[in-house]
């Protein structure tokens, strides 16, 4: 179920700068200074986002930059004055009402596969070919129809985004957005090239946000990493809580059940302690180790939020798949072939309190290591300080 959060980060920073958009680039409030730059900023995006999606190796925001430019550049071939008036203009628009949405939402889902790769160029020729078709085929569409493609690409990508909560996605929700903007607006004077440039800023933004995940979040967990830990450590002033979490008997559990279910544990850690309270920040620490942050917390107080994290993560069990179970839940209940196999976890955690503001973070972090080895020495599944 989405949450507050979710719908923030959805809106954000995308549906900001298409609101931004609305508000600043209609005609009468650009002074006409600026509006002679329209072009050019257009131009920018695109060069920066195709260098940016390069360097990140995001070959499907370069599509998209590519799709947003090739229908400003029609939109400005057939000019202000001839967009709704005669066959070609009303061919045109209403192709690009139908295909662009449809385009948009297709190389949203498509597997990345870099900017430069064989399999990925191949994906240009949906487009040159829709191009052909726009410039050949004489006939007219239903406006409705290219306000359903609309609609049909939008719910789809909001549902995407929903279960996924993926930037990358959530750009081209927007930049859908903006390429409706741009043909709606266009009756009523309104720049396309503006709006469409629009769209290029929300996949360039898209673009440095998954970056960002990229380097500061660990993908398996949805956890901060340990580069984002080493700059939460350094802003923080005065007293803080650091525990060290790490799962009982870690390597034995992969070695007997497998690297899948190792993968699951370490999952359901990640679930449970960023659930902490006390206003606890989980990290991903490696392999199966993790970090809880208490910023301006006393160690009684963290020591009791962690000590319910502990029993919640003791708590849940595992029930591991036989070989014979489908892995797709059939219609008719199926009995189990043999043994149902249940997995106890546990963790062990060491704490450490920084009361001294002149106390490095790495001493505080050495600190807390050497509470989490007297934690698993005493046989695990404790809290230590």
């Amino acid at each position: 179920m989405p949450t507050l959060r979710h719908a923030v980060a959805l809106f954000l920073p995308g549906g900001l700068v298409v609101a931004a958009a609305l508000v600043v680039l209609r005609p009468g409030v650009v002074p006409g200074v600026v509006e002679v730059y329209v072009h050019v900023w257009a131009l920018l995006v695109l060069l920066v986002g195709v260098f940016l999606a390069w360097y990140y190796n995001r070959g499907r925001i370069v599509f998209a930059l590519l799709l947003l430019t090739g229908v400003d550049l029609a939109l400005r071939w057939l000019g202000p004055g001839e967009t709704f008036r005669g066959d070609a203009g009303r061919v045109v628009v209403a192709a690009v009402a139908v295909l662009l949405p449809l385009n948009l939402a297709a190389y949203a889902v498509l597997a990345e596969r870099g900017p430069l790769t064989g399999g990925s160029l191949r994906r240009l020729i949906p487009i040159l070919a829709q191009v052909v078709g726009v410039g050949w085929t004489d006939w007219t569409a239903i406006p409705q129809t290219g306000v359903v493609a609309f609609a049909a690409a939008a719910l789809y990508l909001v549902a995407r985004c929903a279960r996924h909560q993926d930037p990358t996605e959530a750009g081209f929700l927007w930049a859908l957005v903006a390429a409706f903007v741009a043909l709606h607006g266009i009756s009523r004077g309104w720049s396309p090239t503006a709006f469409l440039a629009a769209g290029g800023w929300v996949l360039i933004g898209a673009l440095l946000e998954t970056g960002h995940r990229t380097r500061y979040y660990d993908a398996p967990t949805e956890l901060p990493g340990v580069r984002a830990l080493n700059d939460t450590l350094s802003q923080l002033g005065g007293r803080y809580v650091l525990a060290l979490v790490r799962v009982d008997h870690f390597k034995r559990l992969r070695a007997s059940f497998g690297r899948e279910v190792g993968d699951q544990i370490v999952r359901m850690v990640a679930t449970q302690l960023r659930r902490v309270a006390g206003g606890g920040m989980s990290f991903r620490y490696g392999g199966d180790g993790f970090v809880v942050l208490f910023a301006g917390a006393s160690a009684e107080d963290a020591i009791s939020h962690l000590d319910a994290a502990r029993r919640a993560i003791t708590a849940y069990c595992f029930v591991l798949r036989s070989p014979g179970r489908p892995r797709k839940k059939p219609a008719t209940p199926v009995p189990a072939a043999g043994p149902r196999v249940v997995i106890t976890v546990t963790v062990s955690i060491g704490t450490a309190e920084r009361e001294d503001e002149t106390m490095r973070p790495r001493h505080v972090i050495r600190t807390a290591r050497g509470a989490l080895r007297d934690a698993t020495a005493a046989g695990g599944n404790q809290v230590t300080a």
